[in-house]
């Protein structure tokens, strides 16, 4: 493979993985707004948790809340 198509190769996973990035972040602020309004409906946390993929504490951390007793 010659030098110019290898550093296009680069160039090209590089993107691709920036892309990837902006995603997941989008991904995730969706994911929290969709649990905020889970909450707000009084959906419990294991159910949330559940359908999210997720640990009941993942919940807690994605929403930046602790844990009710």
């Amino acid at each position: 493979m010659s030098e110019a198509t290898i550093l296009r190769s680069i160039r090209g996973a590089a993107s691709r993985r920036e892309r990837a990035d902006r995603d997941r972040r989008k991904a995730t602020e969706d994911l929290r707004e969709f649990v905020r309004q889970a909450r707000a409906a009084k959906v419990p946390i294991t159910k949330i948790a559940s359908e999210a993929g997720l640990s009941r504490q993942g919940v807690y951390d994605l929403l930046g809340e602790r844990p009710s007793s």
